[in-house]
């Protein structure tokens, strides 16, 4: 069995893909969507479980888990909301949902709160291990390990999340407000120049000539990009 899939329903941009990039993070299989008709599709297709926002566009989330439950479908749900009345919890509770978040949250409850979920569902598996190989670099998600040339390189837990994050996104420019936000976390106080020292300290390990890095490059005026070897 592989990686849980989880569908996430929600129509703010931002939320959205914060919810799927640390649900990646965490193993998880990841479906991003915007709005209700595409949270009915993709449920039904598969899902392990479904993180469904109350005010989406099309469908809502009332309608959705509604629609779900009629179609006798046991999806676990887990709704995320603005509004904090009893009323709306009560509701979403009596149409089938299995847990409820009010915004503003942290991205780590709801991932807790959907590994929660998933064990009172049985549905929970281990991640399957993902070691990317790009040339002389290996890296190991599972040990939390750079290896060049199979010798592991000692990098502090935020340079190998941040070069974890640019090897996912291999020939994708990152912007450093995109890396800040990935890496850092949205309630970080710092500046963007925290990404430029990460980077250079990281190529120091990594590269063989740090002054002419071929794997992390410098997108000028913008961010980083990684480049497969």
């Amino acid at each position: 069995m592989g990686a849980p899939t989880i569908v996430v329903a929600e129509d703010d941009g931002p939320i959205r893909d914060l919810l799927a990039h640390h649900l990646r993070r965490d193993g998880f299989s990841a479906i991003a969507v915007a709005d209700g008709f595409a949270a009915l599709r993709a449920s039904r297709n598969g899902a392990d479980l479904l993180i469904l926002d109350i005010g989406l566009p099309g469908a809502d989330g009332f309608d959705v888990a509604r629609t779900l439950r009629h179609e006798r479908r046991d999806l676990p749900i887990v709704m995320l909301t603005a509004r904090s009345d009893e009323v709306d919890r009560v509701v979403g509770f009596e149409l089938g949902a299995d847990d409820y978040v009010t915004k503003p949250f942290s991205p780590r409850e709801v991932v807790a709160r959907v590994r929660a979920v998933l064990r009172r569902c049985g549905r929970e598996a281990a991640p399957a291990p993902v070691v990317l190989q790009f040339g002389r670099l290996e890296i190991d998600e599972g040990a939390r390990e750079a290896r060049v040339d199979g010798t592991e390189v000692r990098l502090k837990p935020r340079e190998f999340s941040l070069l974890l994050e640019l090897a996912r996104h291999a020939g994708i420019a990152l912007s450093r407000e995109c890396l800040l936000q990935r890496v850092w976390g949205f309630d970080f106080e710092g500046d963007e120049r925290t990404v430029d020292v990460h980077v250079r300290r990281l190529r120091a390990r990594i590269e063989e000539d740090a002054g002419h890095p071929p794997i992390v490059q410098t997108v000028h005026g913008y961010g980083y990009k990684f480049v497969r070897s």
